[in-house]
């Protein structure tokens, strides 16, 4: 939905208009691909195939974005009065983890295109039983935060008794120590870490002072 050169011109003009025709329309994809819209103006609109519905009760916070790498912080809040929220599916964590794309239109004119406002997920809902909820939004930057692939470390990282330990629990405790897993599991094949892996200590240890050759070999 990235506007062209001559809808961003477009939209100036009606910036600059002496009425504004402007509002939000919120983009809501679920993890589970279903996507619906929303917009605090009083009539639907469509764009790129997606309906934004009305709903007047939907009330954006502010939202916030640094130039730093740390996500940016939003909020929202409202009554359930759409069909597309509800309680229960609230409380179910349906909505978790729903990415939100917020933008600003025209509504005279939505062929002019949307202009990206805020983008981000959904991060903690609370919901009344009167219907009020009050949602926190944290920006894409989180992505930034998490884990790909594993962490290379001298402790394992499987839990004991799962398929990748293969050992019999028997709710026996470990401390993720290869040492602990050899004398006690006699599991080392199955051992999910690095041991002999050089801590910082090794890393930071500068270069000895006696016995230096100057690099001759």
């Amino acid at each position: 939905m990235k506007p062209s050169l001559h809808t961003q011109d477009a939209f100036t003009q009606s910036l600059n208009s002496e009425c504004l025709t402007l509002c939000l329309c919120w983009k809501l994809t679920r993890m589970d691909e279903r996507i619906y819209g929303l917009t605090d103006h009083d009539q639907p609109i469509l764009s790129e195939g997606v309906l934004y519905q009305p709903t007047a009760a939907l009330t954006a916070g502010s939202f916030t974005q640094g130039l730093s790498l740390k996500p940016g912080r939003g909020a929202a809040s409202g009554v359930l009065s759409s069909d597309l929220i509800t309680q229960t599916d609230l409380l179910a964590g349906v909505w978790d983890r729903c990415r939100v794309d917020i933008y600003r239109c025209d509504w005279q004119h939505p062929e002019q295109g949307f202009i990206p406002h805020w983008q981000g997920y959904l991060s903690e809902i609370s919901a009344s039983p009167s219907g009020e909820f009050e949602a926190e939004l944290i920006s894409l930057k989180v992505d930034l935060e998490t884990s790909v692939g594993r962490l290379v470390t001298r402790t394992c990282d499987a839990e004991l008794g799962d398929a990748r330990c293969g050992v019999r629990a028997d709710n026996r405790q470990c401390d993720q120590r290869f040492e602990t897993c050899r004398d006690v599991f006699a599991n080392t094949l199955n051992y999910r870490g690095f041991p002999h892996l050089p801590g910082t200590d090794f890393i930071l240890r500068g270069p000895q002072m006696g016995n230096n050759d100057g690099g001759k070999r």
